[in-house]
């Protein structure tokens, strides 16, 4: 294997060249950071152990790989369900690159060259890459449509398997060196320069992610063709003839995000995968090419999402129906969907958005989602997922199409793989630059390694976030220097539950952050959410920052039906729910009075490590004849939203009343 430092500068040297502009802000890379982190290193090491084998093993064994391989013999019959099933390959070669990356490990190696080798097999001369077709193309199945690409506006995914082959294939290049995934992918992608744009054939993705691809290779290439056809593809949506009176989102276009040209769009809408792939890609282009409609597109869109449309746990996509975005306030808890996919799509294109705007609401709705409605996706064991991600679990409304269990792999499993891809990358997303403005944004313990102004700048992370709001950074430049350390103080230690009205907090805080430098109160200003010092940096100084760790009741804007007369639990970045195990079998009888007050306890020994609430409450019972309600005084303990689920099936509750206003009696 090349040394990473030439690989990543090998990278990096063609787009210098090729591109006018960019990102003002720019992440700095997840091999420039070394996370000692208790909480994110266990599971970034599970997620290389155990999440990314299984998710091999499984690609085989349900019979993914050998639709690679019946492709390239062209006989046989497609053996999955869905076309998209490709992808799952793609996307744990992805996850397994970026791993490599940081733990070289030649037996890996080897096994992504050999399933690299099946990949690129089954590739057809001309570069095109779809096994559901090539496998027996008079013959391919019914999503796929009967030529290529007439169905690909609907539901064929074949442009969808191009963006994950792409985005596979560039994290396997900057890993290794090596060209070989990178080369199938170009061949394809130069298929689709040949195929799609002015005067060729027209469309707009039906599920959006190929222009995230075609980005990533056109900053490997400098090849500007790549980045004018993500543009193109983007520019193609809401051209399409649709029923606009009807109220189905398929039939005008909503749940494509096709219903209008998207720099006419103002609503986060449809498929919530889609569109958060969507929304990513319109935010590169933007960067790439300073299209202002873009931007101040997506600027609307994220307001509305974030003001209108997101669970208190950072998840969004409410209906089921069509894995999407409802109305406005349409944020059911007994019905929540909220796809794991959607989760990590958030998270992208919230990093993007920073990266434009250089704001910290974006890092702060990034953190909520990290904490709580991503990995709340995948069980302590790496191997055990939820493709949905529920609000309550109470045995009066068990909808069956709610998960209560998880699973280790679905007939759809898109989720696991897209787990398996994220874990490793988080180190990319703890700090980022500007010239002399140094970002701080997510609290893990480890070494920052940058470079401001020519000189190495190193920084060290030292803290047991999100149990503890006692945060320590040790700056050490390689000689004397000056530059901006923003250190982003979060919302939720500014009396801000996320950056909307859709929640609040029932009653503010009286409590400081403190910050100081060299064990002195720090000067500093505050911009944009950072606390922003500036000064000349020397080897060891020192800030430190406490942030208060509270217990926190969370409202819910009145418009939320479910949530009106209740109260969520938040401490930290931390959203938490009540679980069965914890609280007498049931979860769905309790009573939060407004004159409880809490006791944090961290247990090292549940739940790999969390820390806990309690509570005097009240609990609701039905005696054993069934003819009488009786309350009783009980307490009530709360775990992380993030770690239900992992000891069996129960109930589960995130809102809980703090008195009860009417009954109703519902017979079993």
């Amino acid at each position: 294997m090349k040394k990473l430092s030439s690989v990543l500068f090998m990278l990096l040297s063609v787009p210098v060249f090729a591109q006018q502009q960019d990102y003002p802000i720019q992440p700095v890379a997840f091999t420039s950071v070394k996370l000692s982190d208790k909480f994110w290193n266990s599971r970034i090491e599970t997620n290389r152990t155990v999440t990314i084998p299984a998710s091999f093993e499984r690609c085989k064994a349900t019979g993914r790989v050998k639709n690679f391989e019946m492709a390239a013999a062209g006989k046989g019959k497609f053996c999955t369900t869905y076309p998209f099933d490709d992808t799952d390959i793609y996307k744990t070669v992805e996850g397994a690159s970026y791993s490599l990356a940081l733990h070289p490990d030649k037996k890996l190696e080897a096994y992504l060259d050999s399933m690299i080798t099946i990949v690129g097999k089954a590739q057809e001369p001309d570069g095109y890459l779809y096994t559901s077709r090539t496998i027996d193309p008079l013959h391919p199945g019914s999503w796929a449509g009967p030529e290529r690409w007439v169905l690909e506006q609907e539901n064929s995914h074949e442009l969808y398997n191009a963006g994950h082959m792409y985005e596979g294939a560039v994290a396997h290049y900057m890993a290794t060196g090596k060209r070989n995934f990178l080369n199938i992918a170009l061949k394809n992608a130069d298929l689709l320069v040949k195929t799609f744009g002015p005067n060729k054939r027209h469309v707009a993705p039906g599920h959006e992610v190929v222009e995230m691809g075609l980005v990533k290779l056109y900053r490997i290439t400098g090849k500007k063709e790549y980045l004018d056809l993500a543009k193109f593809f983007i520019d193609e949506r809401g051209k399409k003839k649709y029923n606009t009176k009807s109220k189905s989102a398929w039939e005008n276009g909503v749940y494509w995000q096709d219903d209008k040209p998207v720099i006419a769009q103002d609503e986060a809408e449809g498929h919530a995968v889609r569109a958060m792939y969507l929304y990513s890609g319109m935010a590169d282009v933007a960067a790439l090419t300073g299209d202002k409609d873009y931007l101040a597109a997506i600027d609307k869109i994220w307001n509305n999402m974030v003001g209108k449309k997101m669970y208190v746990q950072g998840s969004i996509g409410a209906v089921g129906d069509g894995e999407r975005f409802g109305a406005n306030y349409e944020l059911p808890n007994t019905t929540a969907y909220n796809e794991t996919c959607a989760a990590i799509g958030n998270v992208y294109w919230n990093q993007r958005m920073f990266l434009l705007h250089g704001d910290a609401k974006y890092i702060d709705v990034m953190e909520k989602t990290l904490y709580n409605g991503l990995i709340s996706g995948v069980g302590l064991d790496g191997k055990s997922f939820f493709y949905t991600n529920a609000m309550q679990i109470t045995d009066a409304f068990n909808h069956p199409d709610i998960e209560r269990e998880r699973a280790g792999w679905f007939t759809c499993s898109c989720c696991p793989t897209n787990v398996a891809r994220l874990m490793p990358s988080i180190p990319g997303y703890v700090y980022a630059q500007n010239g002399k403005d140094v970002f701080v944004n997510l609290f893990i313990s480890g070494t920052g390694n940058l470079k401001v102004d020519g000189k190495s700048l190193q920084i060290v992370q030292q803290n047991n976030y999100p149990w503890d709001g006692g945060l320590a950074f040790t700056v050490n430049p390689a000689s004397s220097l000056a530059a901006n350390l923003k250190i982003r103080i979060p919302g939720w230690a500014q009396n801000e539950a996320v950056p909307s009205d859709l929640y609040g907090y029932q009653q503010a805080s009286d409590k400081k952050v403190e910050i100081k430098l060299n064990g002195k109160p720090a000067s500093y200003a505050m911009q944009n959410g950072y606390a922003v010092l500036s000064r000349k940096w020397k080897k060891g100084d020192k800030v430190e920052v406490n942030l208060p760790m509270e217990v926190r009741r969370v409202t819910a804007n009145e418009k939320l039906a479910d949530d009106n007369n209740k109260v969520a639990l938040q401490r930290g970045p931390l959203m938490y729910c009540a679980e069965w195990k914890d609280n007498n079998g049931k979860a769905s009888n309790i009573i939060l009075p407004q004159t409880s007050t809490f006791t944090a306890q961290y247990q090292p020994q549940l739940l790999n490590g969390v820390m806990t609430l309690s509570a005097p409450i009240k609990a609701v019972d039905v005696d054993d004849n069934g003819q009488n309600i009786v309350t009783r005084n009980a307490t009530l303990t709360a775990i992380p939203y993030y770690s239900w689920a992992n000891r069996g099936k129960g109930e589960m509750m995130v809102w809980f009343p703090q008195a009860v206003k009417s009954v109703d009696l519902l017979a079993k």
